[in-house]
């Protein structure tokens, strides 16, 4: 009988594509699983084949919700938690109490970092970031067991704690590709994730004076999705630029597949960043999208392997049009051989192997 696991996240869990490839892996080689988060953002109507719950929050601030999840998720799982438990921990914003209750029970632990949490560039220079990097420096130097999302995340991790963490990339589960290529009139580029800061979406926004025959789509939401609307408006680009909202795991991969060109434009806000490998390159890889990219560790070395898409020479929205028209001109099928390679390699059937060797430590 293998172990229970307790997975919890500060997370609405209805968009949080890594945290249902790990559970779902989970549960189907065996394990009981148990998903808690929150309704911080609301609570869509989900299903998952394992039970799961949301923490209900009354925080009007994320400052005061992060301290009451805290607390509420220590008391589920003081309430949840044995001998025969396995916690697991998503990010610093979930891991104090799974590293209270794990020390008092002396249970195995397993911390998954999805970024650099204290380095992201929402918090910089703020007191917030001060109390996330005394509660990483106080606790990530004694996990035993963690993962992280990037090669680049666990040097530093391990330059900075002493920490060796398991690399399981958040890719995409192989997608076998049969579809014809559209010949789309306008060309579609597509912006697909989270509408924050340092992403490079304005600058996306502006390099489309400089496109013809090309519409950008932006798919997502966050807090720069009204300063970015207001840009459109401002730029006359309302027939250029087109704003799809948050959309559902398999409505974004439909729309992914239709795209000509993906970008991932990221600036270096911060370690966090700079150290990153997003999910919407891994997303276009296996949708067979070629890719517009920032020129940051993880991204040039996927691009050193394999010749999926542009690197932008900077920012500077004229250069990201250039990489644009590089990508339409040589057109999907001129790097679909190189994406082939790339979608063998880079799948979530490769990362699961080593999820799994990490789980089944814990269990020891």
């Amino acid at each position: 009988m293998r172990k229970k696991i307790i997975t919890s996240a500060f997370s609405n869990l209805y968009t949080d594509q890594r945290i249902e490839k790990v559970c779902r892996t989970l549960y189907e080689n065996g394990y009981q699983l148990e998903l808690i988060g929150n309704d911080w953002n609301g609570a869509e109507n989900m299903e998952r084949p394992y039970p799961f719950s949301r923490i209900h929050l009354i925080s009007k601030s994320l400052k005061t919700a992060y301290f009451e999840f805290n607390w509420k998720l220590y008391q589920q799982l003081k309430k949840k938690a044995d001998q025969h438990t396995i916690l697991h921990a998503n990010d610093i914003d979930a891991l104090l109490p799974n590293y209270l209750i794990a020390k008092k029970l002396n249970i195995p632990l397993v911390f998954d970092s999805h970024e650099i949490f204290s380095e992201m560039p929402a918090i910089q220079g703020k007191m917030s970031q001060k109390l996330w990097r005394s509660l990483e420096k106080k606790i990530v130097p004694q996990i035993k067991l963690m993962i992280t999302a990037s090669e680049s995340y666990a040097k530093w991790f391990q330059k900075k704690y002493g920490v060796h963490p398991v690399v399981v990339q958040n890719a995409q589960r192989k997608l076998d590709f049969e579809m014809q290529i559209p010949d789309n009139n306008p060309k579609i580029f597509l912006y697909q994730g989270a509408i924050n800061p340092f992403r490079g979406i304005d600058k996306a926004i502006l390099a489309m004076h400089h496109l013809d025959g090309v519409i950008l789509k932006i798919a997502g939401d966050g807090p720069r999705k009204k300063e970015y609307e207001d840009l459109v408006i401002k730029e006359n680009l309302e027939q250029k630029v087109q704003f799809l909202g948050k959309l559902k795991p398999d409505d974004l991969r439909n729309i992914t597949l239709t795209a000509d060109a993906g970008m991932s434009i990221e600036e270096n806000g911060g370690d966090s960043y700079l150290y990153s490998l997003p999910n919407k390159v891994l997303d276009c890889i296996q949708c067979r999208v070629p890719l517009v990219l920032s020129d940051l560790p993880e991204m040039r070395n996927i691009k050193n392997q394999f010749d999926i898409g542009e690197i932008i020479k900077d920012h500077q929205p004229e250069n990201i049009a250039q990489a644009v028209k590089k990508v339409l001109s040589k057109g999907r099928t001129g790097y679909l051989e190189e994406l082939e390679k790339a979608s063998e390699f880079l799948c979530w059937e490769n990362e699961e192997i080593k999820l799994l060797k990490v789980f089944e430590k814990a269990s020891e």
